[in-house]
């Protein structure tokens, strides 16, 4: 299990950089807390329905998201460390490193956001378990889908833009149900069986994010 003990090292090794610099970590509490303010100055006394709820969050979420995760492979490029990690590790044992610290990253953002939102916007909560496993699964299905596309475009140098610009017709799918499991914890009445259908293409689309990253990896990094 050599590559397993690789990739937490990878692991560890941005976490203790962005302990110590907290570029990512002040970066999203900056943009999710600027955007949450301004959705409620924009909101004003108007009642905000489920949908919109739902919607106006992972908006939020999505675009702080793309702020933050495309750092993962970039800060590698900035510190010209790429051809060591190319020499020290398999390529497997980098991905699942970098994916796990996205994972954590947009898990911490996903709650935070969540958290801030509830405060100052306000929907009431229904489902919370419902809501938590959504923002669990949405984190994981962020991370698969924009981990491997930051790898690709570290090497460019229209690099953040271009984040945003292609992981979005990719995010499709998840922001669909996302979106809509989210509403749905924000009704009452709020049921598992009613959210079993987006909760199990959440789980597959995560899946396949992962699965396809991982194949396709080894190509992208030693190119």
């Amino acid at each position: 299990m050599a590559w397993l003990h690789g990739a937490i090292a990878v692991f560890q090794k941005d976490a203790r950089l962005e302990l110590r610099t907290r570029f990512a970590l002040n970066a999203l509490a900056l943009f999710v807390a600027a955007a949450v303010l301004l959705v409620r100055f924009a909101v004003g006394n108007a009642a905000v329905t489920p949908p919109m709820a739902a919607a106006l969050l992972w908006i939020v979420i999505l675009f702080a998201a793309v702020v933050g995760l495309g750092r993962a492979f970039i800060v590698e490029e900035e510190r010209g460390t790429v051809l060591l990690l190319q020499l020290a590790l398999p390529a497997t044992s980098i991905y699942v490193g970098k994916l796990a610290f996205n994972i954590a990253i947009t898990l911490a953002l996903n709650v935070a956001a969540a958290s801030i939102f509830w405060l100052l916007v306000g929907p009431e909560v229904h489902a919370l378990g419902l809501l938590t496993t959504t923002l669990v699964l949405g984190a994981v299905g962020l991370a698969g889908a924009t981990t491997l596309l930051s790898a690709i475009i570290a090497r460019t140098v229209s690099s953040g833009p271009l984040l945003a610009v292609l992981s979005f017709p990719v995010l499709i799918p998840l922001l669909f149900s996302v979106v809509r499991l989210t509403q749905l914890a924000f009704e009452p009445g709020a049921t598992w069986s009613a959210a079993a259908t987006d909760l199990t293409a959440l789980v597959g689309y995560g899946g396949l994010m992962i699965t396809a990253s991982v194949m396709l990896f080894e190509y992208v990094w030693r190119d």
